[in-house]
């Protein structure tokens, strides 16, 4: 993509939404990041559907290790891969008490060394609770990075090098937040609605998706198929 249209392109995905938001519900820092911990391979909607009761009683490291293991999995037992979740989830926590004062680390290495978090949870910890220009690339910023060009790699790495490099002043700091919105609403994986993107015409996709049209037989609408989709 041209420097010129990815300027564009953010643009116009700030004007539709100009402050962009985790929807990962938390109240401080260490809730989101526990959050964003719960969050791999599970919706949003889950983590947070779980978390509401958690969150109210729960709000710091030592409260999380008084619940301990077997109460955190009684909250969490919806959501994906609970097991060990729950394990690094109270880990962590006490790696917190222990090592950096019972606060969350502002700082990359020092949360990629907490269990259980990678590099895309300690950006998202980076850029929502501390206002870093970090980009947390998820399979919608993977695939949204690939297909319209904006930032193409073969590795989340390569994708989130790119993104840094390519990404200009003033759309940095919600970049993310931008790109994984528009990776779950608009371009879908499996049919992603060119139809009503707003950057589909400075988007390489190929593979455009039309809406489908409406016949009318009698006096009953019969929706037509879509156009052709190419599958991922």
């Amino acid at each position: 993509m041209k420097k010129t249209d990815i300027v564009e392109f953010y643009a116009r995905l700030a004007a539709d939404n100009p402050h962009p938001e985790t929807e990962l519900e938390a109240g401080n820092a260490y809730q989101l990041l526990v959050a964003v911990v719960l969050s791999a391979q599970a919706t949003d909607i889950g983590v947070n559907k779980a978390t509401r009761a958690l969150f109210q009683t729960v709000k710091t490291p030592e409260a999380m290790v008084a619940l301990g293991e077997a109460g955190l999995k009684d909250h969490i037992k919806t959501i994906g891969l609970f097991n060990t979740k729950a394990k690094n989830v109270i880990a962590l926590s006490a790696a917190l008490i222990a090592d950096h004062g019972s606060q969350v680390p502002p700082d990359r290495d020092a949360l990629e060394a907490l269990p259980g978090v990678g590099r895309k949870t300690a950006n998202v910890v980076m850029n929502v609770a501390f206002g870093a220009e970090t980009f947390a690339v998820d399979t919608h910023i993977f695939r949204v990075g690939n297909r319209t060009g904006l930032a193409q790699g073969k590795t989340p790495l390569a994708v989130e090098e790119k993104l840094d490099k390519a990404t200009p002043q003033p759309f940095r700091l919600h970049a993310h937040h931008w790109l994984i919105l528009h990776g779950r609403y608009v371009c879908k994986a499996r049919k992603p609605e060119c139809w009503r993107c707003g950057v589909s015409d400075l988007c390489a996709f190929k593979a455009k998706t039309a809406k489908a049209k409406t016949a009318v037989v009698g006096k009953q609408p019969m929706p037509l198929p879509p156009a052709p989709e190419r599958e991922e």
